[in-house]
């Protein structure tokens, strides 16, 4: 384990890291603040830090639907990668979207982000989607963990 620091954003300087992050990873889809401070209400957000430096987030969607399937997205700055703290928000999202009654696992990943493709890869997703939504000219991957 390393020294990660995750929380869940309890104020404005906490909710603005977890934005700039996603802004960061998502350029195609930029949050304003409202729009991630809205989002915390219906989803599982949480920012991490090593020391006082941030150095990514994460995202888990509840299950909704009644396959009990649920999003877990995991975000780390590109400075910050190769050093396991993806593993690490990772397996924390994997673990709340069990604690919340998951028992299928997806995630999202924009086609550009070649990290993050493998990363999923890695960890045994399999992609069930490509989809452009209205505007964007980069495709979106959904992936679901196979097995799960």
């Amino acid at each position: 384990m390393s020294d990660l620091r995750i929380q869940q954003p309890d104020g404005d300087a906490a909710f603005k890291d977890w934005q700039h992050v996603h802004n960061v990873i998502i350029p195609t889809h930029l949050l304003s603040l409202d729009e991630v401070r809205e989002r915390s209400q219906r989803h599982h957000l949480e920012v991490a830090y090593l020391g006082d430096v941030l150095v990514g987030c994460s995202t888990v969607r509840p299950p909704t639907d009644d396959a009990r399937t649920a999003t877990v997205i995991a975000r780390v700055l590109a400075a910050h990668r190769g050093q396991g703290l993806g593993e690490e928000l990772y397996a924390r999202g994997l673990d709340r979207a069990r604690e919340l009654g998951a028992e299928v696992i997806e995630t999202v990943v924009l086609s550009s982000n070649e990290e993050g493709l493998r990363f999923a890869r890695r960890h045994g997703f399999v992609e069930t989607e490509r989809y452009l939504l209205p505007g964007d000219t980069i495709p979106w991957i959904d992936l679901r963990l196979a097995g799960a």
